[in-house]
């Protein structure tokens, strides 16, 4: 695979910078591959690039967009085997999740919003006017590490079909698995300057892209505190922007509910990719009568699901976390829920491993004041907080900065009542499956804007009224 380039207006070119990043094995401490890291003038050739692209391809048939994002979709298919082998080495998720919650997904996503493309009226007559839409022009896409195919799709499908073009800006964490996209995109033939890929550092390609002149629209996937930088640089020129921010997901067990079921979908969410997903039913809220329940099938879950080890072995369920940052920040959390009086219910610790890996972890009698329940801690560990009524329920849900997704078990009736006044963007009834064209945003400091499906082909168009007197 071609590391050693950029893809900048249709080609591999080399950057303005002699500078590497160097990639590591978070499961081995290897650090097995680099790419160049970019500089200004290399954003500044790709959003070029991009802006002169955007006059043709805003103007391209919508069905002849659609057939190259699915020539793109087509080319991850046959190369699935690839993106799993280069996702599990710089990411370190486990090698089902891999599989299922990395590739698939994004295969799985790109259909739906093939699919149901069509609900998007680009041209829609009213009385006295037509409003269109077209795309926006540049968007600049910065794209977090947890997800280093997914977040880069979920991107580019929208902004491909709504008639833009983009510059992205993978993490410098995992960039790999977008240089294999770009391989892919390359090979689908899409025109010049309409997907560009930039690898750098985010104070330096990502504050310096966001902020460009040209660049009608940032979107972001990452940490609020990042967020809200680029919110700051994409202000000073207006431009639009999309956030999708953090988390601290509340999954709430109404009296009633099956306790056993919000138990499992609280520790798979912590489980799968090392707990390192936004949308990750961190806090995990229920009657005080059934805390003791809760922690008999928290242990059950633990001994029955969670087997920690290489991501290479098809065995194990849960990998390493993604940095020795990543690894030294939950750890640190771990002693904050320690010194504030939570109780360790288990994990806390460490296998014997060489990489970045941590025992998944369970804290009880946690208050919702407490500083484990209130940020975002990006790893496999779990906070178990118990109410008195409904209303003291609903109240730590909502006590929050965060509102990106949720849960809610109990009666079908009451639980959608419930899960109406949870100030969340996404709420989960009873462990419904999420279907992969349904809109994705947070509330409150999660972000703003909505991704996938027509809602992710929405966002990144203008609307234009045309005044007709007819």
């Amino acid at each position: 695979m071609n590391y050693d380039k950029l893809y900048i207006n249709g080609k591999w070119v080399d950057s303005h910078s002699n500078e590497k990043i160097e990639v590591e094995n978070p499961a081995t401490k290897e650090r097995f591959a680099t790419v160049p890291k970019g500089n200004e003038k290399d954003v500044d050739d790709a959003v070029a690039a991009a802006k002169v692209a955007y006059k043709e391809w805003n103007n391209t048939d919508f069905e002849t967009r659609k057939e190259y994002l699915s020539k793109i979709c087509d080319g991850i298919k046959n190369r699935q085997s690839e993106f799993e082998s280069v996702i599990r080495k710089e990411l370190g998720s486990s090698n089902k999740f891999t599989t299922t919650g990395q590739v698939e997904l994004s295969l799985n996503e790109i259909a739906a919003v093939l699919e149901h493309s069509n609900k998007v009226n680009f041209e829609e007559d009213h009385e006295g006017f037509t409003l269109l839409r077209e795309g926006i022009g540049v968007v600049a896409g910065i794209t977090p590490w947890n997800y280093p195919l997914n977040q880069i799709q979920r991107k580019l499908s929208g902004a491909l079909l709504a008639g833009s073009t983009i510059v992205v800006k993978p993490s410098s964490d995992t960039p790999l698995a977008a240089f294999l996209l770009a391989e892919v995109i390359d090979e689908a033939g899409l025109p010049a300057g309409v997907f560009n890929l930039v690898t750098g550092s985010g104070s330096g390609v990502g504050d310096y892209l966001a902020g460009h002149d040209d660049v009608r629209m940032v979107s972001f996937t990452g940490s609020t505190d990042v967020g809200k930088k680029l919110y700051e640089q994409a202000e000073k020129s207006v431009k639009k922007i999309s956030l999708e921010l953090g988390g601290k997901s509340a999954n709430v067990v109404l009296e009633g509910g099956d306790i056993e079921k919000a138990v499992y979908a609280s520790m798979d969410t912590l489980t799968n990719n090392t707990g390192q997903s936004c949308s990750a039913l961190s806090r995990l809220i229920i009657p005080e009568d059934k805390k003791q329940e809760a922690e008999k099938y928290i242990k059950q879950y633990v001994e029955e699901k969670v087997r920690v080890g290489s991501p290479e072995e098809e065995e194990n369920t849960m990998g390493p976390v993604v940095s020795e940052k990543q690894y030294d920040q939950i750890l640190e959390y771990i002693e904050s829920g320690k010194k504030e009086g939570a109780t360790l219910l288990l994990g806390g610790d460490v296998p014997e491993l060489d990489g970045y890996y941590i025992n998944s972890t369970v804290f009880t009698d946690v208050t919702n004041d407490m500083k484990i329940a209130q940020e975002e801690i990006f790893g496999p560990v779990l906070c178990v907080i118990t109410y008195k009524d409904k209303d003291h329920a609903l109240e730590i849900a909502n006590d929050s900065t965060y509102g990106l997704s949720g849960a809610v078990f109990g009666e079908d009736k009451e639980a959608f009542e419930f899960a109406k006044q949870m100030e969340t963007g996404t709420i989960i009834l009873n462990g419904a499956a999420r279907k992969p064209y349904a809109p994705w945003g947070g509330y409150k400091e999660s972000g703003v804007g909505r991704e996938i499906g027509w809602f992710g082909i929405e966002e990144y168009t203008e609307v234009k009224v045309v005044m007709n007197d007819k």
